[in-house]
């Protein structure tokens, strides 16, 4: 089992010698994976309720930098050579996916490989709203435009016609590095995200997700693998938990977790957030199984 590290990208997280000092100290003590994640837009009384506290509240408060991930994480690629690079996750039917394509695919080059695109379906009508994109019926954008970006990093030219989107013998360039496949997994921690990851995706991302809850969502990725005809073992597994500790970790890898993801906010000083990290490192990764 990997660990990851999300810790980029808001608050002091956003500004540009952390990043450094952070995806550097990753690197250097072990981490596998970078996470970013994205809000376009924050409000300051939202009308949707968050999904991953239990109190419906994001704890990001509204007027906090938040960069974009594609954007930040190309920012760590310059300063690192190792360490993979995720978002966790970018909005996709926020998105026109031909944009989308291109910029996941650069990342990709420019990283020379180590990006995976993490995508989620997002919560909050108020962005939506502000974004100009039809809140209902982002599930299904999401899935197709997926399927209009594969088309995008597999064929050239290209053609798409779906009900949100189309486009006819276009080329997009560059293509992923890895054969034309570019990694995606599905955030989210309900069961249709969990499903919407085995039947579209190579992997899921639990967020903030009890412990306790772990076991659960694992049995639906296996319930649904079985379903179409998938092997488990064909899926990255990455959670970010609400409530570990080391002791957690026997138990993670038994269940088939293949990341575990730490979420934190590194402190304002480049020295301390380095610092930081080789603390998180020892605590989590010189213990992991």
């Amino acid at each position: 089992m990997r660990v990851g590290l999300h810790a980029l990208g808001i608050g002091d997280g956003a500004r540009p010698e952390i990043i450094a000092a952070v995806a550097t100290a990753a690197e250097t003590h072990g981490f596998a994976r970078l996470w970013c994640g994205e809000h376009v837009v924050l409000v300051d009384a939202p009308s949707s309720r968050y999904p991953y506290s239990a109190d419906g509240r994001i704890a990001v408060p509204a007027d906090a930098d938040w960069l974009d991930p594609l954007l930040a994480l190309s920012y760590a690629a310059a300063v690192t050579s190792r360490i993979e690079l995720a978002t966790g996750v970018l909005l996709l039917p926020e998105h026109n996916p031909v944009m989308v394509a291109k910029q996941a695919a650069t990342l990709d080059v420019l990283s020379a490989g180590r990006f995976c695109l993490g995508i989620g379906t997002g919560w909050s009508a108020d962005e939506f709203s502000a974004l100009a994109v039809p809140f209902a019926g982002r599930g299904r954008r999401t899935e197709e435009y997926l399927a209009a970006m594969r088309t995008l990093w597999t064929e050239d030219p290209a053609s798409f016609a779906g009900e949100f989107t189309r486009f006819d013998a276009i080329r997009v360039n560059p293509k992923p590095l890895r054969g034309g496949r570019l990694p995606v997994v599905v955030g989210g921690n309900s069961d249709t995200a969990l499903r919407r990851a085995v039947r579209h995706a190579d992997g899921w991302y639990g967020f903030n997700v009890p412990a306790a809850d772990v076991p659960s969502h694992v049995a639906v990725l296996t319930d649904e693998c079985a379903r179409h005809g998938r092997a488990f073992d064909e899926l990255t597994v990455a959670v970010a938990l609400s409530d570990g500790t080391p002791r957690h970790l026997p138990a993670l890898a038994a269940a088939g977790i293949t990341e575990l993801v730490i979420v934190g906010a590194p402190p304002p000083d480049p020295h301390a957030a380095a610092t930081w990290v080789a603390e998180l490192a020892r605590t989590w990764i010189t213990r992991k199984p």
